[in-house]
C-alpha cells in the first residue's frame, strides 16, 4: 500500500538518503548505461562478465550485443545474428538469454515471412556473443506471440510470453512447459495473468522469493512521444498462479530524468544483489535517442514482502564522439541499416569506405549506413572522395520515405528530403569537380538541421532554406531515428569517403 508522504519522508531519513523509485521521483539522477537505442534489454552472468542484448527492430545486424564486468561500463561486442534467419521479416525485438549446461540459447520475437505476425524463435551458440545458430519458431500461439522469458522451476523449463488476439480476450500472459533441451514446447499452454483493466501488459519476468514468485511486467503504451510505460509486480505462491497484484503498483515509472520505464530482466551479481536491466526514455532527448539502456537495483524495504527499486550511480557508457579513418580492413561494429528496404555493399581500403548495393525500387531515399545518437544535437561529418553522377554523403534516417541529407552529385552539393512519398531538393549549390569535399550536417536541439559543405581549406558555407527544416517526422514508433553515411545510386556505382566523425552535445 502506498505511503503518506510524511510516512515516506521518515522512512527514507532511517535508511539513511538511500532512495527508491516511487511514482514521484524515478530515476531522477540516474543516467543510461547503455546510451542510445537499446530496448527490451536481456541481461546474462558468465563468472564476472556480463552479457546483454537488446532490441534492434528493423536495423541490421540483428539484436545488438553489449559486454560489461561492472554494470555500469559496456562495450558494444557485436550482434546475435549477422544475417536474419531464414524464417523471418523483420521486428526483431525482445530477446531473452537462458542458458542450458554449456549452451547459451537466445529467445527473441519477430515477424514471419510468410505471414506477417510476430511469432518467437530460438537460437543456440557455445557463446553468448557469436556463433548463434538458429533453430526457428518456438512459439506460435494466437494472432500474436511476443516477449518471451524462461524460468526453471525445481527442475522443469517453462517459457512464459505475451499472447493477444485469442478470441478476443484481453491480452495475457502465457506460460508452457519446455522440453529440457529448451528447443520446442511440450503441453498445451496456461494461463498466469490477464490485462484487466486493459492497460496492456508485456515484458515479464520472473523472480522467487521466500514462499512467493513475483511476476514483474510492463503495463501502457511503450514507445513514442505519447508512450506511459511503467513496471509492475504480481505474486503467487505457485509458478502457474494465479498471481495477486501489488496495490502499490507501479513499483518502477518514469519522472526525472527519464520517463516510460519498462522491459526489463534481472541478474545476479556475485555478492548476492540483484540488479534490473531495462530500457527508458530521455526526457530531454525524448524519440531521437530511442529507448536506452537503464539500471536499478532490487530491494526489499521495510519486510512488507513486496519489492522496490534503488537507484544506481551511473554514466554513461557509449561514446560522445567518433572519429573513423577507416584504417581497418573491416568495417566498424557500430553500423548498422534498414535491411528491409536495402542491401549495403561496403568496403574497406588503404583509408577510404566505399559504399554501394542495392535498393529496394520503392527506396527513394536509398542506402544509409547509419549509428545510433546518444543526444538530441550532434554534428556528423565527412569527406567525399570521388567524383560521379550519384548522389553521396550523409543522412539522418527514419525510415524508408523518412530522411533528410546532404550529398554531391555531379558538380553540384545538394540538401535533400524525402518526406510523405515525395523526394525534395532543399537547396543546393555548384562546387564543381574539385575533389575532396567535405559535408556536415548538424542537428539541433529544436529538432532542425542544417548542412554545410567546404573545399579545400575554405570555411564551412551554409546551404540555406527559406524555413528551418525540421525533422519531426523522422522518428518511427519503435525506433529512433540514426545518421550516418549515404549512397544513392546503381549497384555498379559507388560512394568513397576518406572520413566519418560524430559529435555529440
Amino acid at each position: 500500500m502506498t505511503k503518506p508522504v510524511a510516512t515516506l519522508f521518515l522512512f527514507f531519513l532511517a535508511l539513511q538518503c538511500i532512495v527508491f523509485f516511487t511514482p514521484l521521483q524515478a530515476q531522477q539522477r540516474v543516467k543510461p548505461v547503455i546510451a542510445g537505442d537499446f530496448a527490451d534489454p536481456s541481461i546474462i552472468r558468465v563468472g564476472s562478465t556480463y552479457y546483454a542484448a537488446g532490441t534492434s527492430s528493423e536495423w541490421a545486424p540483428h539484436f545488438p550485443v553489449y559486454i560489461s564486468t561492472d554494470l555500469k561500463n559496456w562495450k558494444h561486442q557485436g550482434y546475435i545474428f549477422n544475417k536474419a534467419p531464414e524464417w523471418t521479416a523483420g521486428s526483431f525485438w525482445a530477446p531473452e538469454y537462458y542458458k542450458i549446461g554449456n549452451t547459451y540459447y537466445l529467445y527473441y520475437t519477430a515477424r514471419r515471412k510468410k505471414d506477417s505476425v510476430s511469432y518467437i524463435g530460438v537460437a543456440t551458440s557455445a557463446y553468448p556473443d557469436k556463433g548463434f545458430v538458429d533453430h526457428g519458431v518456438i512459439v506460435n500461439f494466437g494472432k500474436e506471440a511476443i516477449d518471451a522469458f524462461v524460468y526453471n522451476d525445481m527442475g522443469q523449463l517453462y517459457i512464459t510470453f505475451k499472447a493477444y488476439g485469442l478470441d478476443n480476450r484481453p491480452i495475457e500472459l502465457l506460460g508452457s512447459k519446455l522440453s529440457k533441451d529448451g528447443l520446442k514446447l511440450e503441453g498445451s499452454p496456461f494461463f498466469l495473468m490477464k490485462d484487466e483493466p486493459r492497460m496492456g501488459m508485456e515484458g515479464q519476468s520472473i523472480l522467487k522469493k521466500g514462499n512467493f514468485y513475483y511476476l514483474f511486467y510492463s503495463a501502457g503504451n511503450c514507445c513514442g512521444a505519447a508512450c506511459s510505460y511503467n513496471v509492475r509486480v504480481a505474486r503467487s505462491k505457485k509458478f502457474t498462479g494465479p498471481y495477486e497484484n501489488f496495490t502499490g503498483n507501479p513499483v518502477l515509472q518514469g519522472g526525472g530524468d527519464f520517463t516510460c520505464t519498462g522491459h526489463g530482466t534481472f541478474v545476479n551479481t556475485a555478492d548476492g544483489k540483484y540488479y534490473y536491466l531495462h530500457h527508458a526514455y530521455s526526457n530531454k532527448n525524448g524519440v531521437f535517442t530511442g529507448r536506452q539502456g537503464m539500471l536499478a537495483e532490487l530491494v526489499w524495504p521495510n519486510n512488507s514482502g513486496w519489492p522496490a527499486f534503488k537507484e544506481t550511480e551511473t554514466a554513461p557508457a557509449a561514446p560522445a564522439a567518433i572519429n573513423d579513418l577507416f584504417n581497418n580492413k573491416l568495417a566498424a561494429k557500430y553500423w548498422q541499416w534498414d535491411f528491409r528496404n536495402a542491401m549495403p555493399v561496403v568496403q574497406q581500403r588503404n583509408g577510404s569506405l566505399f559504399l554501394s548495393g542495392t535498393a529496394r525500387a520503392d527506396n527513394l531515399t536509398g542506402i544509409v549506413l547509419t549509428v545510433k545518437p546518444v543526444s538530441d544535437s550532434f554534428d556528423i561529418t565527412t569527406t567525399v572522395v570521388n567524383h560521379n553522377n550519384v548522389l553521396k554523403g550523409l543522412a539522418f534516417y527514419g525510415d524508408a520515405n523518412a530522411a533528410v541529407g546532404v550529398g554531391t552529385i555531379g558538380g553540384k552539393v545538394v540538401f535533400w528530403e524525402v518526406r510523405s512519398n515525395k523526394r525534395n531538393i532543399l537547396a543546393e549549390a555548384d562546387i564543381g569537380s574539385t575533389l575532396p569535399v567535405q559535408l556536415k550536417l548538424t542537428m539541433k536541439p529544436d529538432a532542425t538541421t542544417l548542412v554545410y559543405y567546404r573545399q579545400g581549406k575554405e570555411q564551412w558555407k551554409l546551404l540555406p532554406t527559406a524555413q528551418p527544416v525540421s525533422v519531426q517526422f523522422l522518428p518511427q514508433w519503435d525506433r529512433s531515428p540514426r545518421a550516418g553515411l549515404h549512397f544513392k545510386g546503381g549497384p555498379t556505382e559507388q560512394a568513397q569517403f576518406s572520413e566519418f566523425s560524430f559529435k555529440s552535445y
